[in-house]
């Protein structure tokens, strides 16, 4: 999934490995005004971090971090969220992703995203099967399992819980 800011995280990435190639060529000086670019180019997508962590401005002006995860560990945590929406997923796991002790992660998860981790997960699997609804014919069993979820009950049981509708009811109404 690549970065929503145009100056983000996949340019900054272009640029670093611009730099790696300048400076295997003894181009040291072309490649530290690469590394620069990158930096550059990072400060800007951190900078515009949609909001997601709140940052505090310190006695020096500079932001900081409070609370929640820091940009790069929303993307990486979110990323690897969906990749892998359709299998288990543990908070251990995540949190080793994001180098985090579990319950830190669980709680700078939650000022981040606005919902526990579970709570996350859940929601990203009942909208995943939400498109996958409109978008297939496929039995309501079917994707249950591929949204990472037990079985057909277990994907009614949720979805009537967080969307307030059985899933067959809200598929009829909007696929007629």
């Amino acid at each position: 999934m690549r970065s929503r800011s145009p100056g983000g995280l996949w340019d900054a990435m272009a640029v670093l490995i611009e730099a790696m190639n300048c400076a295997l060529v003894d181009d040291n000086d072309d490649a530290r005004r690469h590394v620069l670019s990158a930096c550059k180019l990072l400060e800007n997508d951190s900078a515009t971090g949609e909001g997601l962590s709140h940052a505090e401005p310190t006695a020096s002006g500079a932001a900081s971090y409070r609370g929640g995860l820091a940009a790069w560990q929303v993307r990486r945590v979110t990323t690897h969220i969906e990749m892998h929406l359709a299998e288990k997923m543990l908070c251990d796991e995540l949190a080793r992703l994001v180098r985090l002790s579990v319950s830190h992660f669980i709680r700078a998860f939650k000022e981040s995203l606005g919902h526990s981790p579970h709570m996350y997960i859940t929601r990203r699997r009942i909208e995943r099967a939400q498109g996958m609804m409109l978008s297939s014919t496929a039995p309501l069993g079917q994707i249950a399992l591929d949204c990472g979820l037990a079985d057909q009950a277990h994907l009614s049981r949720l979805f009537k819980r967080i969307v307030g509708e059985s899933p067959a009811t809200w598929r009829r109404a909007r696929t007629q």
